[in-house]
């Protein structure tokens, strides 16, 4: 491991920190500011000649800031003659534009995709993308991780598993997440009929699937923004007589009404991941935040020995 260096943006440096825990290595040190005109300042303060670099960086709130710092620091390694730059991107911002579904639009992930390719990096390092064909979007090689063992593990210490399950898709797009949930857990699958207006407003048509009286309901997303399709689909499994409402996933963006939005619905617990910073403003009692750490930090540690990624997710793996 000696010539690994991990270095952290102001994204998320408690999960670089976790990281580098795991790994048993040093946060590298960087000077991270900004001018009086908001623009970035940037320093390396230790040598990555020849070394293999990791920057990790979230783009999430501030987005833009976020993106831009991260695009600064690959520059400034790429400048100091680091050997291999990969992007670590536990959350990948402005996924969701990832096609043109009316005209006059912008693809926005492949966009992002091609600046971090041409400031430099060599290779990114991502986990759960809001849809898998952004890794196509990127020049290099992509390394494509799941939140789903560290997920799964929750449930099945809480002893949730079996019968008395139903995993809940809550909309069509994840209902190959649901499956592979329901494969580990037990259960049966019901789908969330989901009709959106705008970005902003969705409507919860029907339930397909089921059965769900009595049963606990485990809904998986790969992110909770607004809140506003996660509280619709749980009224509606409610409605539906489920006994108990879980929501879990890997992004906990938590923008807007949210907190506000989650704290009234008829969910018993909400559990994120810590690829996102969550604020003391976000928080709310059932909230459950959960490591990914453990897994992006094996990743590193496997890219960096060029070793087999898709061994992590195996059964007796992280």
């Amino acid at each position: 491991m000696r010539e690994l260096k991990i270095f952290s943006g102001r994204g998320n440096q408690l999960l670089a920190d976790r990281i580098c825990q795991f790994l048993g290595i040093q946060l590298g040190r960087i000077a991270l500011s900004d001018f009086p005109d908001s623009e970035i300042a940037c320093k390396i303060e230790e040598d990555v000649r020849g070394r293999d670099v990791y920057l990790v960086q979230s783009t999430c709130p501030p987005v833009n800031k976020n993106l831009m710092e991260l695009l600064i620091m690959i520059d400034s390694c790429k400048r100091a003659s680091a050997a291999r730059i990969t992007a670590v991107l536990p959350y990948f911002g402005y996924a969701r534009q990832d096609r043109k579904d009316e005209g006059r639009v912008p693809i926005t992930a492949k966009l992002v995709a091609n600046l971090i390719t041409r400031a430099g990096a060599d290779r990114a390092l991502t986990m759960d993308l809001h849809a898998a064909q952004i890794q196509g979007f990127f020049d290099v090689p992509v390394d494509h991780l799941y939140a789903a063992p560290v997920l799964n593990r929750y449930f099945m210490d809480k002893a949730l598993t079996g019968d008395e399950l139903v995993i809940v898709s809550p909309d069509e797009g994840s209902i190959k997440r649901a499956v592979g949930h329901a494969k580990r857990l037990g259960g049966r699958l019901a789908i969330v009929d989901k009709r959106r207006s705008s970005a902003d407003k969705t409507k919860q048509e029907n339930l397909i699937g089921g059965p769900i009286e009595g049963k606990v309901a485990l809904m998986f997303d790969d992110m909770i923004s607004t809140a506003g399709s996660i509280c619709g689909a749980a009224e509606l499994v409610q409605e539906a007589g489920a006994k108990e409402i879980y929501v879990a996933a890997t992004h906990g963006v938590l923008c807007g009404a949210a907190t506000e939005r989650l704290s009234k619905a008829p969910i018993v617990g909400v559990i994120i991941t810590d690829t996102i910073p969550i604020t003391p403003e976000q928080s709310l009692p059932s909230l459950e935040i959960l490591s990914v750490a453990p897994i992006l930090g094996e990743a590193i540690k496997r890219i960096h020995h060029d070793e087999s990624i898709s061994e992590i997710f195996s059964e007796d793996g992280i």
